[in-house]
């Protein structure tokens, strides 16, 4: 246990914020040695979907939990074990090495393994939901070992039930996918197909990570050279008839059906339009080339992101009529 640890390091806004107490736990077994934890403790990843506002005034526990394992092998799946500390970025290119198929699209994405079931982390046509089956967490409140299935997890856009009834009950543990030996391709999501077709690389899961690499590092800015956590709010769902009233002023608003009664928005495009991409108050700000990305310069303070945050909130809503989610979670 270490006692007032910089936590500028250990989160991708790079903001100088820093915690009363921190450990890291590599065991489940560790991890049970520290229960019960106080009521003041964060569970951190990779920290790549965080926004500290002020110090931590308590205990950062963070997952180094680690390990690649294959558990099952049928005659086109596989079933792999992966520890929640794992890097996420390194379990895919993982996969691609041994040519299992399902998570080349979710290439580059920062944070952790373990993080990714909490925000059902997505990318260019597929979500972590497509390829989960289940995964091991310590509840908290126990300290005994659980098995949550896919229905247990209650996955939806962005969001799980460890978002919501079951925020802060579980540090998750292990995370098992379910592979494909056998590819099916998916390269109709945004750019992937037009930079395939550029680069003349024959079809395959290790093309289409590249591709998306190429894509995600042309758009999106490299924490570690502009401190960031990727897109700051989630893509707003509404209704059809909501839909209709604005391509009406909007008639070039991208617009992507959901269901018979929904479709979904684009938040960077509606924030582009408002006139915010480039935006920039000191070291707190919105990257020129991506609106659905805030940044610090350097030297901001997450304050001073969350009261830009909140600025774009209303502005977005004043002209659209819609309320835009923050996908990152905002600590007081």
């Amino acid at each position: 246990m270490e006692e007032n640890i910089s936590l500028q390091e250990l989160h991708t806004f790079g903001l100088a914020v820093y915690a009363a107490q921190y450990t890291l736990v590599e065991t489940e077994e560790q991890l049970q040695e520290l229960l019960p934890l106080p009521a003041a403790h964060l569970i951190l990843g990779g920290g790549s979907n965080l926004l500290f506002t002020n110090d931590f005034e308590g205990l950062v526990v963070h997952n180094k939990i680690r390990g690649i394992e294959l558990v099952e092998e049928a005659d086109k799946t596989v079933l792999i074990r992966v520890g929640g500390g794992e890097i996420w970025h390194l379990l895919v290119t993982w996969c691609i090495e041994q040519g299992y198929a399902g998570l080349e699209n979710l290439s580059l994405i920062p944070g952790s393994v373990g993080a990714a079931p909490i925000q059902n982390i997505g990318a260019y046509g597929v979500e972590l939901k497509d390829v989960f089956e289940r995964l091991e967490a310590i509840n908290l409140s126990t300290g005994k070992v659980e098995i949550l299935d896919f229905d247990d997890c209650a996955f939806g856009y962005r969001d799980s039930i460890f978002k919501r009834k079951a925020k802060g009950k579980y540090f998750i543990t292990r995370v098992f996918l379910r592979l494909s030996k056998e590819a099916t391709f998916n390269v109709s999501y945004g750019a992937i197909q037009q930079v395939l077709e550029q680069s003349q690389t024959p079809l395959s899961i290790r093309s289409i990570s590249n591709a998306v690499i190429q894509i995600r590092t042309e758009k999106l800015p490299d924490p570690k050279k502009i401190g960031n956590s990727g897109s700051f709010f989630k893509n707003p769902v509404v209704e059809n008839s909501k839909v209709r009233l604005l391509q009406k002023k909007y008639p070039s608003m991208p617009v992507y059906p959901v269901d018979d009664h929904r479709s979904k928005l684009a938040a960077g495009w509606l924030i582009d339009q408002l006139g915010w991409k480039g935006y920039r108050k000191g070291d707190a700000g919105v990257h020129p080339q991506q609106a659905l990305v805030l940044v610090n310069y350097g030297k901001a303070k997450g304050s001073e992101i969350w009261k830009l945050a909140q600025e774009i909130q209303i502005s977005v809503q004043e002209e659209f009529g819609i309320l835009l989610e923050p996908e990152v979670n905002v600590l007081p």
